[in-house]
């Protein structure tokens, strides 16, 4: 099953991470000798390498069956966790799966049983329910960011899965948030409680208003992107429909942007990360989908153009950026006569009439109609690119390598005459496509 089970320090020096952080370290610790766990922990401090590093020590090499669950609220979570958990080397197959994309692809990844499967509860009730593989060996159960679970209504679900899982003889919860109420069908008896969220952390999170003297406050926001220069960040938004207003307004004002939300197709969600990841894209526009389980680098500013309605929404937004030791800044874009919600203390004005020197955009997305199931490797796409593209090493930027397609981040300037070169070039076997997104 697994080629050989790698050392934790083999698996960090693969990461590229030189320690675990203190959350990390007693998770790990606590998890490889418990029963039932709980990490309360803030977004963005690494609670999926928490529950991974312990989880590769307890699953048997030599099973065939399913091992672990994870059960997550969103796919992009379960995408996210996915990639970490591949990226960990470990030999043991990991796939996730989730509504929103069609089911053939599902059956296709875990025909050959993976040992960790990670899922959205109501996509996993539906492999339960079709007896797609046995659940006889699935023994640790993890919940991650359990509590926007039950938020977003997946109780009924969880309760169908769980119910399914007798011989689960470790769990692992997880949550951003203290209030935390675990519902009796998960079994969660005596749990050991690891709480970082009360830390005493000095925050390194600046909180500044900015005043629209319009109630429509296109204009200002224009003007405070006119004044942060072109770093990447995040635009939040309450409504699908303020997401398209605002889009349509960076477009004409020539603003590199992506949008996502939950009423986008899962694949453009994901192409709009992809986008925003490798600097294609300035900015997300985004709602509170993109406040935490979602794969992006950290942010040096995150904008909310609409005011949250409530305290959670708030934290999680900011905490796309000062996160762990990095500085960051939350600009709240409000109207002169609006009110500020109780929740949003101890914030300063800003002048915004200073502008900082404009970055155009440098980046462009080439898509690939290759991927990992045709045998294709990152190394691969770039010796295509460096060969037959003939583009030095800075010319490539990030590359994306998916199932069955992959994604490489190219200089705007020679992104048309790189597609002209390497259009309908073969890769291993396969004759790709190569256009841009």
């Amino acid at each position: 099953m697994a080629n050989s089970i790698k050392t934790q320090e083999d698996v960090l020096a693969k990461l590229n991470i030189h320690a675990l952080n203190p959350m990390q370290e007693e998770a790990v610790s606590v998890i490889e000798t418990t029963t039932n766990t709980v990490i309360l922990s803030p977004t963005g401090t690494g609670k999926t390498l928490a529950f991974s590093l312990p989880l590769l020590t307890v699953l048997d090499p030599d099973s065939k069956e399913v091992q672990a669950l994870i059960l997550v609220p969103s796919r992009e979570l379960a995408i996210q966790i996915e990639q970490v958990i591949r990226s960990m080397g470990s030999g043991y197959k990991v796939n996730a799966v989730y509504g929103g994309r069609p089911m053939s692809k599902d059956k296709i990844e875990i025909k050959h049983t993976p040992t960790i499967l990670i899922g959205t509860p109501g996509r996993i009730l539906d492999h339960f329910n079709s007896n797609r593989f046995s659940k006889t060996d699935i023994k640790t159960l993890i919940l991650d960011e359990f509590d926007k679970s039950l938020e977003d209504g997946f109780e009924e679900e969880m309760k169908g899965i769980i119910s399914k899982l007798p011989g689960i003889n470790k769990r692992i919860l997880t949550s951003a948030t203290q209030s935390l109420t675990v519902p009796g069908f998960v079994r969660l008896d005596k749990p050991t409680v690891i709480n970082y969220l009360k830390e005493k952390t000095v925050s390194k999170l600046a909180i500044k208003t900015v005043i629209s003297s319009s109630k429509n406050k296109l204009k200002t926001l224009l003007d405070l992107m006119h004044h942060i220069g072109g770093e990447p960040g995040i635009i939040f938004c309450n409504l699908r429909d303020s997401i398209g207003q605002v889009s349509e307004f960076l477009d004409k004002n020539k603003i590199s942007h992506a949008c996502f939300s939950g009423g986008m197709e899962q694949k453009d969600r994901e192409r709009a990360l992809i986008k925003f990841r490798n600097g294609t894209c300035q900015v997300l526009i985004a709602t509170d989908l993109a406040a935490r389980g979602i794969d992006i680098p950290e942010m040096n500013y995150i904008i909310h153009y609409e005011l949250p309605r409530h305290e959670e929404e708030f934290i999680h937004r900011n905490g796309r950026t000062a996160r762990v030791n990095s500085k960051g800044t939350a600009y709240v874009l409000k109207w002169e006569n609006e009110l500020l919600p109780e929740f949003i203390k101890n914030v300063r004005g800003i002048n915004i009439s200073k502008k900082a020197p404009h970055k155009p955009q440098f980046w462009e997305t080439l898509f690939i109609s290759g991927g990992r199931k045709d045998k294709i490797s990152k190394g691969d796409i770039a010796g295509l690119f460096f060969k037959q593209g003939a583009i030095n090493k800075d010319q490539l930027g990030g590359i994306e390598l998916k199932q069955d397609c992959a994604f490489v981040a190219v200089p705007l300037t020679i992104a048309k005459e790189l597609v002209g070169k390497l259009n309908n070039s073969r890769l291993k076997k396969k004759k790709v496509r190569v256009i841009i997104l």
